[in-house]
């Protein structure tokens, strides 16, 4: 990891193309390895967005130098391309204090820091090999959003991918309330049906709905291996490809 102080003006220059590839990187047919996400953003976009530009791949995803301090609407050029509210003053990133976060109970401090400042509360957190993701939680326990904490320096975020694209409470595209055509058991068929085509032994759990879409996690022989996400409006799939191998589960 780079130091703090070289970090931050590389990471609001990386995070402007970061973005734009997000905003078209669609799920509709990433695949299990992570290295097909630049191909399907130049095949489909969810958001009917063109601001996918090329020159970065899948892989940035997890690079969490591309991923900093927020972005205020405007910075993209695109109205539909820039971040949701209160982005600028850092509602949506939590700095961390470069301490590394070893345990569940260490990332549910973070993700309860971070969760106050939204007014959530935070339920699952689960420990994967490149980071920490957690479940943030409406006050009446509704699924929210989800967030990653950085185990480097307790850099706490909301989560590149669905939450950042898809949910249309929490994310880039807050301001459109997208029609949801998908239920949750069409989600979870259209999950199971995704990863038979690509000859996957993996099953899905029950979908759990966010704001947008909904995310399930993958399964093998009953036990959890990561996750992957449907859009409530669209069908897409967009695979968490960035968390790595999972490790541990803090139910709430």
């Amino acid at each position: 990891m780079h130091s703090r102080s070289g970090r931050t003006a590389a990471a609001l220059a990386a995070l402007a193309l970061a973005g734009t590839l997000a905003a078209g990187c669609a799920a509709g047919d990433s695949t299990s390895n992570g290295t097909s996400l630049r191909q399907a953003a130049a095949r489909t976009s969810p958001s009917d967005s063109d601001c996918w530009r090329s020159g970065m791949s899948g892989d940035d995803w997890d690079d969490w130098d591309s991923w900093g301090p927020g972005m205020g609407p405007g910075m993209m050029g695109r109205d539909d391309c820039s971040w949701g509210p209160g982005m600028m003053a850092g509602q949506y990133w939590l700095p961390g204090d470069g301490t590394p976060v070893r345990t569940l109970d260490r990332a549910r401090q973070r993700a309860d820091a971070f969760a106050d400042r939204l007014g959530l509360s935070v339920g699952e957190v689960m420990r994967f090999s490149k980071n920490f993701y957690a479940e943030l939680q409406t006050p009446g326990g509704k699924p929210a959003t989800e967030i990653l904490v950085d185990p480097a320096d307790g850099d706490t975020g909301i989560e590149y991918g669905p939450a950042m694209m898809w949910n249309t409470d929490y994310g880039m595209h807050h301001r459109g309330q997208a029609k949801v055509r998908v239920s949750p058991d069409q989600a979870q068929d259209r999950a199971q049906k995704w990863l038979r085509d690509r000859d996957s032994d993996l099953t899905v759990a029950e979908a759990e709905a966010y704001p947008g879409y909904y995310t399930l996690h993958t399964l093998r022989s009953g036990k959890v291996t990561g996750m992957l996400s449907v859009n409530a409006s669209t069908g897409a799939i967009w695979d968490h490809t960035w968390h790595g191998r999972y490790i541990a589960t803090s139910e709430n």
